[in-house]
């Protein structure tokens, strides 16, 4: 099941490795982390022995399931600042409390704020992570549609959005769209974070 790809077909691009077993619960985790960090390459191994045999050095970060982690302790331990350790709880995993963890049981929204957070507290709000794609780098959006995808993101319906603005129903649809056209993105989810990671919302604000 892991990812096999050559060091060409990634060139540039930092590399994430997922470390579990749950073929399912891998699967869901590299799509989010693909739409979080889309300059990333992320490769999945249903195991330690498959990371192994694939170059680990080459990774920035590796997302490993608990079990692999505690099976073994000393390769994660010595790569600690690169680890993030799955879990199925929000609770502190107390043998585990030195690691950074994620918590992947729970909604998508969740899930996303969570990894920003992680991601801006981890590079210090992005200044050690690669520069963003440049087309992603302009200010593509006007003012007024910059507006709306604030409040989009922040979880109001088109209605509201349209009260706040003192505009029309129609008129904010037409926003909608052209933001995700504009962006190239087709769920609130990828909207949100490109707004957090441009600062044009607060990340306690989702």
């Amino acid at each position: 099941m892991g990812a096999k790809q050559t060091p060409m077909e990634s060139k540039g691009r930092p590399r994430i490795a997922i470390i579990d077993a749950n073929t399912l619960a891998v699967l869901g985790l590299k799509q989010v982390l693909q739409t979080v960090m889309p300059i990333m390459t992320v490769d999945t191994y249903g195991s330690f022995a498959e990371l192994q045999a694939n170059h680990p050095e080459n990774y920035v970060h590796y997302f490993v399931a608990m079990d692999v982690v505690l099976s073994n302790r000393q390769f994660f331990t010595d790569h600690r600042r690169k680890t993030i350790v799955l879990t199925l709880s929000l609770d502190t995993m107390s043998p585990l409390s030195e690691f950074h963890s994620l918590c992947i049981n729970q909604p998508e929204q969740q899930l996303i704020r969570q990894l920003l957070m992680l991601q801006q507290y981890a590079h210090s709000g992005g200044r050690n992570l690669p520069p963003m794609p440049q087309v992603l780098q302009q200010k593509v959006l006007s003012d007024r549609e910059i507006e709306v995808m604030s409040l989009i993101v922040q979880g109001y319906i088109n209605k509201e959005i349209a009260d706040r603005l003192n505009i029309g129903l129609s008129t904010v649809i037409t926003h909608r769209k052209n933001i995700m056209d504009k962006l190239g993105m087709k769920s609130v989810s990828a909207l949100t974070i490109y707004a957090v990671m441009h600062g044009y919302v607060d990340i306690n604000k989702i």
